[in-house]
């Protein structure tokens, strides 16, 4: 069976992530009942209302995964348990306007048929019915959406191939390429200060715009700003932010400071729990904690949406940021002075989205003179913001290839 491609990847989580939440009153899931049916497994699930959904698996662990329009969970704690083939259950706000339910399989198994059946008083009853395949069958359909409320629903799915999906473009003669830029901190939080009073938040923002100019001049792009203007998000708001924009690449802008004032030069960061370097761990810790100052501790966030979070960190993706970042390096290398070591590897929050390939720029250090200086010169914004378009665009052939070949 054909592996699923990495775009189709981050095309699929971006259209889970872009699924408008309704206006009406918000749903409740008030019941679940697991089953055996003929070979088969059903799980019913009963709502106040009528939901709206989204199905598809996943491999490595086997999960079958169900998201939502916002809905208020009334379930009963042994809900968890699970039942049969089902190990546990998990479920809770996934985002704003999104719910997830997560059914945590013994083996793998794959989404027969999913339905609505209207009852008494107004609730209804979502039955998804799961059969066993094999796990070379499962890893075949991973991440792809096969059950969902607005497409005709679905049987014997096992016998039939699941054909490419793509993302939903309505009235788009040709889709863009997205492209997040998130210009770190804002509002309340001014990032690092420089050796003459510059703020970190002022110099990402102007280089995101920068970026954003010099990549849809050619109209092959769009590109999103998680912000574009002097606001506060919260880390995790970012990464939403671009995945409901269907964000094939994310990127993360930072100016930081350095206890050396000689310490200057770019560098590109990606995710890993494990620091490159005891410099990568200090910064990180350092942003992963700007959340604070708004009052928002993530240590605290709660523990069914930061499994889930972690528990959809992919491997796949955290190899395609490194590509992208070795595109980078090479760019940057070119256009100013870079780090040491200056692909470098840490645990920045900012960096988990799941299915987007994520990088983290420090353009340079506001500590140094000479870097705080060129960061706000407009002739260097633009020359280091023409270095990364040149990756972008360098990153996507080199999936074209991939496709091709």
């Amino acid at each position: 069976m054909r592996r699923v491609g990495p775009l189709l990847l981050l095309a699929i989580g971006a259209l889970i992530s872009a699924w408008p939440a309704s206006g009406g009153p918000r749903l409740a899931a008030t019941g679940v009942r697991i089953g055996a049916a003929g070979g088969a497994t059903e799980v019913g699930i009963v709502f106040t209302g009528t939901p709206r959904y989204r199905a598809f698996t996943l491999v490595g662990p086997d999960r079958v995964v169900l998201d939502l329009d916002e809905v208020e969970f009334r379930l009963a704690d042994s809900a968890r348990a699970g039942g049969g083939p089902i190990r546990g259950m998990r479920f809770g706000l996934f985002q704003p306007g999104t719910s997830r339910m997560v059914l945590d399989m013994a083996s793998p198994y794959a989404i027969d048929s999913a339905s609505v059946t209207p009852q008494n008083g107004g609730s209804s009853e979502l039955v998804i019915r799961l059969v066993p395949i094999s796990p070379s069958e499962a890893a075949g359909r991973s991440g792809q959406i096969v059950a969902s409320s607005t497409l005709v629903q679905v049987a014997s799915l096992i016998s039939t191939p699941i054909p490419m999906m793509k993302p939903v473009t309505p009235n788009t003669p040709a889709a863009r390429i997205v492209v997040a830029i998130d210009a770190g901190h804002g509002g309340i939080d001014p990032g690092a200060v420089g050796v003459s009073g510059t703020y970190e938040k002022d110099v990402t923002l102007a280089f995101a715009r920068e970026i954003r100019s010099q990549l849809e001049r050619g109209g092959k792009y769009k590109v999103v700003l998680t912000r574009d203007s002097d606001q506060f998000l919260r880390l995790r708001d970012r990464i939403a932010l671009a995945r409901r924009a269907g964000a094939q690449l994310f990127i993360s802008l930072h100016a930081d400071s350095h206890r050396d004032t000689a310490f200057r030069g770019a560098s590109v960061y990606t995710l890993s729990e494990e620091a490159s370097d005891s410099e990568a761990a200090a910064l990180a810790a350092k942003e992963n904690k700007a959340d604070l100052i708004a009052g928002v501790d993530l240590s605290h966030e709660n523990e069914t949406v930061t499994s889930i979070l972690i528990d959809l960190a992919q491997r796949e993706t955290k190899n395609l940021s490194a590509q992208f970042a070795s595109m980078l390096v090479d760019q940057l290398g070119h256009e100013g002075k870079v780090v040491p070591n200056t692909h470098r590897f840490a645990g920045f929050a900012v960096l988990k989205a799941p299915d987007v390939a994520s990088v983290l720029i420090e353009l340079g250090y506001l500590s140094n003179p000479s870097d705080e200086k060129q960061l706000l010169t407009s002739s260097y914004r633009i020359k280091l913001s023409q270095a990364v378009a040149r990756a972008i665009s360098q990153y996507f052939e080199w999936q074209e290839s991939l496709k091709r070949s």
